[in-house]
């Protein structure tokens, strides 16, 4: 998996409020990279990147574990299925949605652990609504089933 080291020293002289919007000239090098590529390296790049999010899930995630032993069964069903395609891309359509809800939840409680392991009422607060976010996405896809299958 590819790491890439973003330190901050936040030292005055090279400070975002100094209006040069950098912390340092390692972050700078590295945004520098990052705008300059363009077209099929951008998009190239953005896939190795999605790729290592799947694989950072995938071995992290419980959950994601979870879900994506659910949600491939149930895609290959709905492919299946002799329905309208326009359902089947519904019911599709709502399987990943849960995928990405998790991801996005996955991607908070990350965020959450870095800045503190500390335990506090605001940090709590965000992981709870990410996990609502989940259970919300799962209500849906459920209806979206229910909906189309009877």
């Amino acid at each position: 998996m590819r790491r890439i080291k973003q330190e901050c020293p936040r030292n005055p002289k090279n400070s975002p409020k100094q209006g040069n919007g950098m912390c340092n000239k390692r972050c700078q090098s590295f945004a520098s990279r990052m705008k300059s590529a363009s077209g099929i390296k951008r998009v190239w790049r953005a896939a190795g990147y999605s790729l290592d999010g799947f694989i950072a899930a995938f071995q992290r995630e419980h959950a994601f574990r979870q879900e994506l032993a659910v949600v491939v069964p149930l895609l290959l069903l709905a492919v299946g299925l002799p329905i309208p395609w326009r359902d089947t891309a519904l019911l599709c359509a709502s399987l990943l949605l849960v995928l990405i809800v998790e991801l996005l939840n996955s991607a908070i409680e990350t965020c959450v652990d870095y800045i503190s392991l500390a335990r506090h009422p605001l940090a709590k607060q965000a992981k709870d609504m990410g996990s609502l976010a989940v259970l919300l996405s799962l209500f849906v896809a459920g209806i979206i089933w229910l909906s189309v299958l009877f």
